[in-house]
């Protein structure tokens, strides 16, 4: 029995996960995974962008929480498996370039504004199948895909990049003029976090 207690004290461990996707000047992005009933220790964290990948009590996936700086802890009093991606706004961070071709204006109807304050807007961009945007900019900016996702992105240069992403992937993108075109045959949803 003696050495079965600290196998047992290990488990609820196993069951969280707070690992680093993207780490730069501007943003340091974690994919947080929680186990039923589990917690990661409190911390201190800056002003963060929440994109919640499931349900997570009040939550439901594909939803998007703004956290002012504080000490926060992360917990899961459900049943289910939790995973979010957590976006944190590092200080005096560099500004991005300005953007003329400002996608929410050119195509309001795809390009949703879900929060924007003086760091950072949210985009909630929807792609129809076979939907082509109008050529338009984002500052640098970090993605999360909410759904499967097979685009082409035409960029300035001329160059065309083909886009395949699952659900749950996160990247981050520079500043960027490009067209999209949803070559997809099911409608496609990912969250834009633009840095200001």
């Amino acid at each position: 029995m003696r050495y079965l207690l600290p196998l047992l004290l290990a488990l609820p461990l196993a069951a969280q996960e707070s690992k680093v996707e993207i780490d730069n000047a501007w943003v340091k992005v974690l994919r947080i995974k929680l186990g039923p009933h589990s917690k990661l220790p409190a911390e201190d964290r800056p002003p963060s962008i929440t994109v919640f990948l499931t349900e997570a009590g009040r939550q439901k996936a594909g939803d998007v929480f703004y956290g002012e700086a504080g000490r926060s802890t992360d917990t899961n009093a459900t049943d289910r498996e939790q995973e979010k991606i957590v976006v944190e706004l590092k200080p005096n961070a560099p500004k991005s370039p300005r953007i003329l071709l400002d996608p929410v204006k050119l195509d309001p109807e795809h390009h949703l504004v879900p929060f924007e304050n003086g760091q950072v807007r949210v985009l909630r961009t929807i792609l129809e199948p076979h939907l082509k945007s109008p050529l338009h900019e984002h500052p640098h900016y970090v993605v999360v895909y909410l759904t499967e996702l097979h685009t082409t992105m035409a960029l300035a240069d001329g160059k065309l990049v083909d886009n395949v992403r699952s659900p749950g992937e996160v990247a981050w993108r520079d500043f960027m003029k490009h067209q999209t075109e949803n070559i997809g045959e099911k409608p496609a949803a990912e969250i834009q976090i633009e840095l200001k």
